[in-house]
């Protein structure tokens, strides 16, 4: 294992322990909002504190972009974290979330993991070398196209998103499919797509640390990543479409019809 990846295992699981500890202590919570619909708990900001501990033990010249304390400058390495992917299913009691990590070397995508706690699964991935799920080689699904295909989404929830034309695009790639799920960890989603669990995945407006390991580990399990018009201009926008190759080229010729500009 890499030793940055090393690293970032380490950090994941030290914030997967902070989570788990808090699973039945969730109506002790302090519980505030970041927007409308948008939640933080007192675990997201105590899990980002574990990562970080253990980035700037190993690493303390290296950058931070966090999604709860935000940035801090550093050298041409930048660690890119999202303690707690899936906050609304913690709250609720829904046991689908994850830690998110990913390591960013003068520009590129480097590292990534992402560690669902609850379910005691670790995926890495490391730029050249592939994509895991708890050390054992995983890829994306080898489907041909659309027919029973099972994709994953996001679903627009906040004032500022736009719903229909989110409904334009779930209209268009619906058919054929074996359906749509949306679990509500973008993270887990992309994971899911790289394990071939998921044939392909759609979603608007993510945030970098919703989508930076998730897109390494894409791509190293064979998958291809792109934005809604198939270019590559996702961080930009956080308009993000994966998924296994021939998926993926079919999903984007229905978004086409759509999605104009």
């Amino acid at each position: 294992m890499h030793p940055a990846l090393n690293i970032a295992v380490q950090a994941a699981r030290a914030a997967g322990r902070v989570i788990i500890r808090h699973i039945n202590r969730i109506d002790t919570l302090t519980i505030s909002n970041k927007a409308r619909n948008d939640f933080v708990s007192e675990v997201d900001k105590m899990a980002e504190d574990a990562i970080i501990q253990v980035i700037k033990k190993a690493y303390p010249d290296h950058g931070i972009l966090a999604e709860e304390s935000g940035l801090t400058e550093g050298n041409d390495f930048q660690w890119i974290i999202d303690p707690l992917d899936g906050t609304t299913n913690f709250l609720y009691g829904i046991p689908h979330y994850a830690v998110s990590i990913a390591l960013r070397a003068r520009g590129r995508i480097e590292q990534a993991v992402i560690f669902d706690p609850f379910k005691d699964e670790l995926f890495t991935a490391t730029r050249g070398a592939g994509a895991q799920l708890n050390n054992r080689r995983i890829r994306v699904s080898d489907r041909q196209g659309m027919e029973n295909a099972l994709i994953g989404t996001g679903i627009p929830f906040r004032e500022e998103q736009e719903l229909e034309i989110y409904i334009d695009t779930l209209r268009v790639i619906v058919p054929d499919t074996a359906g749509i799920r949306r679990a509500g960890s973008a993270a887990l989603d992309l994971a899911y797509v790289a394990a071939g669990r998921l044939d392909g995945f759609w979603e608007f407006a993510l945030k970098p640390w919703d989508i930076a390991a998730g897109v390494l580990m894409v791509q190293e399990a064979g998958g291809l990543v792109g934005d809604l018009h198939g270019g590559d201009d996702y961080w930009r926008t956080g308009d993000l479409l994966c998924g296994a190759p021939k998926v993926y080229t079919a999903m984007k010729k229905r978004l086409s019809s759509v999605i104009t500009e």
